[in-house]
């Protein structure tokens, strides 16, 4: 229960710094979660392959913002 809303928290976090970054303005908190959540994913995966460990609450939140990062810079592309 605890670590679904630590992960929740950081989904959140993660999405807003992401939003903040590219755009300057935060997204909504249903919008960063998702941001976030999607965003760990892709960082994750990005992280795996390139062979960085991402430990503990600073680097999984770092993971999920470079990921958010990515994602929001994809879409922009796509509009």
């Amino acid at each position: 229960m605890l670590t679904t809303l630590i992960g929740i928290i950081t989904g959140i976090l993660a999405g807003f710094i992401a939003s903040k970054l590219q755009s300057g303005s935060g997204r909504g908190i249903l919008v960063n979660l998702f941001l976030g959540v999607i965003g760990s994913v892709i960082g994750g995966w990005l992280f795996a392959l390139l062979g960085i460990e991402a430990n503990g609450f600073i680097g999984t939140l770092v993971c999920a913002v470079v990921g958010a990062l990515i994602l929001l810079w994809f879409v922009s592309k796509i509009k």
